[in-house]
């Protein structure tokens, strides 16, 4: 590409969120969390009929895109929403889907 970059930071934004959120325990998580402060990851692991490997790893995606954020209370993991990213998600994807 030349000097004018046709994908903005916005679109790369919310295509990194939406890569997050493209699975079914994913959106499970995130709309949990956005219905409670916050949950252990054990809590979870009760919750839903996966292993807790792969539970880690839908986790370890949310975070690694900022929607959420982990805190170690040792021996366990309290996750929450990241609100100011999960806010711009829907500010995103409201402007991107013309809501």
């Amino acid at each position: 590409m030349g000097s004018k970059e046709v994908i903005s930071l916005q679109q790369q934004k919310a295509a990194r969120f939406a890569k997050a959120m493209s699975h079914p325990v994913r959106i499970y998580v995130l709309e949990l969390l956005s219905q409670q402060a916050c949950c252990y990851s054990g809590d979870l692991s009760d919750e839903l009929p996966i292993a807790k490997s792969t539970l880690s790893q839908h986790l370890k995606e949310l975070k690694d895109a900022g929607l959420i954020q982990g805190e170690t209370e040792a021996p366990r993991i309290k996750y929450c929403l990241n609100q100011e990213n999960w806010k711009e998600a829907q500010q995103l994807f409201k402007h991107f889907l013309k809501i």
